[in-house]
């Protein structure tokens, strides 16, 4: 049985098409630019790469360009053989609890949901709508990042705040990442042998989040209403003090939306070192001495340390962290620090261990307190194998 998982964003669509008798994937890429002059795809298939520039007006041509070409490369012989698509969904609030097949009732609640995932669900929706309109017999299924954090107690899950703020208006810690990190969980259980454990799982890329897992179900997550919160990111700010808001709102006049807008997309990495996101580049710069770039590194390592040091804590002790995504699955010297730091929880890495990328393995030494693992994450096949679940009832 072949289907194809969906991540649709504002102006890009990702995907992988998966055998799933075998769990293999038959292709993947990418489609960006969607609705923006100078749009391209990338389609990576059989160890080949097909890249086109194409134009492509909006989510519904990149979805029957993508088709085409799976029948034109001979990746399938037709569109009957795709039996199933799987799509990311942004945010499913107190409703969703678990995956779904996508209903009229489904894409009304994202319809409403908008206001809590701005930048996420209206692109969700146009994915949705753009395969609907060329495979609409085939079964869609709705994979939402939310999901997995329900597990929360309501303690954990409110805020401080008045509770109306709840009540009327939804305000809680909802989570996101969920898909991987429900993802980790699986493995680490594999890995374990056993359904009891405790885990700490550092989704570490240019968004991030910790989460902390009891037996496969969440705890606490550091993530929140929305995905601005918990620790330092490549263009989100994590936590930060709430009165700096209105403070800077009277220093450069402008209004919420906007500072939001700074602590979302020009704070982290990026508003630190004042020349980049992405961790490479900050590190490039640490290693000729740029102070500014080490402080950000520096204050990104701490910020990790921090939420395992309180999911430790509030575990009772790890069985396993694992670091997985961009950074975390290859970014070894960030690893190599953050475990550091950790130390006085007995916590021990071999070094040439821990200079391996790309591969699932244990990083940790054999007299660590805490196995230390890196594992690739794959939301896709999670997205696969639940829209498979579903399809078969």
């Amino acid at each position: 049985m072949k289907i194809i998982s969906i991540n649709a964003g504002s102006s890009s669509l990702k995907f992988s098409l998966f055998n799933m008798n075998d769990e293999s994937v038959i292709a993947s890429g990418y489609f960006e630019r969607i609705g923006i002059e100078g749009s391209f795809y990338t389609i990576k298939f059989n160890g080949e790469k097909v890249q086109q520039e194409i134009e492509l007006n909006n989510h519904t041509d990149a979805v029957k360009v993508l088709l085409d070409k799976l029948i034109d490369l001979e990746i399938i012989k037709s569109l009957d053989e795709i039996e199933g698509v799987g799509h990311r969904l942004a945010h499913g609030k107190e409703k969703y609890k678990e995956s779904v097949i996508i209903t009229d009732e489904v894409m009304q609640d994202l319809e409403e949901f908008k206001e809590f995932a701005p930048l996420h669900i209206p692109a969700n929706i146009l994915g949705v709508n753009a395969f609907k309109e060329v495979l609409p017999d085939v079964p869609m299924v709705g994979v939402f990042d939310t999901t997995f954090h329900q597990t929360m107690e309501k303690a954990t899950y409110l805020y401080p705040v008045p509770y109306k703020w709840y009540s009327e208006y939804g305000v809680r810690k909802y989570g996101f990442h969920g898909t991987s990190h429900r993802y980790i969980a699986g493995v680490v259980k594999d890995i374990l042998g056993k359904d009891q454990y405790r885990l700490i799982s550092c989704h570490i890329g240019s968004g991030a989040s910790i989460t902390a897992i009891k037996d496969g179900k969440c705890v606490d997550t550091t993530m929140g209403f929305t995905p601005l919160p918990g620790v330092m990111m490549g263009t989100r700010s994590g936590d930060i003090d709430s009165s700096i808001i209105p403070y800077v709102m009277e220093k450069e006049g402008k209004n919420a939306s906007e500072i939001i807008d700074d602590l979302n997309k020009q704070s982290g990495l990026l508003g630190m070192s004042e020349f980049s996101s992405d961790m490479r580049d900050i590190l490039a710069r640490c290693d000729e001495g740029d102070e500014k770039a080490i402080t950000a590194r520096n204050k990104y390592v701490r910020r990790i340390v921090d939420y395992i040091a309180q999911y430790y804590v509030l575990l009772g002790g790890a069985d396993i962290i694992v670091f997985t995504a961009g950074v975390g699955e290859n970014g070894v010297l960030i690893r190599r620090l953050v475990c550091e730091e950790l130390a006085c929880l007995g916590i021990k890495i071999d070094l040439e261990l821990n200079n391996k990328c790309g591969e699932t393995i244990k990083i940790s030494t054999d007299d660590s307190s805490v196995d230390v693992y890196v594992i690739p994450t794959d939301e896709e096949l999670m997205i696969a194998r639940d829209t498979l679940n579903l399809i078969n009832g």
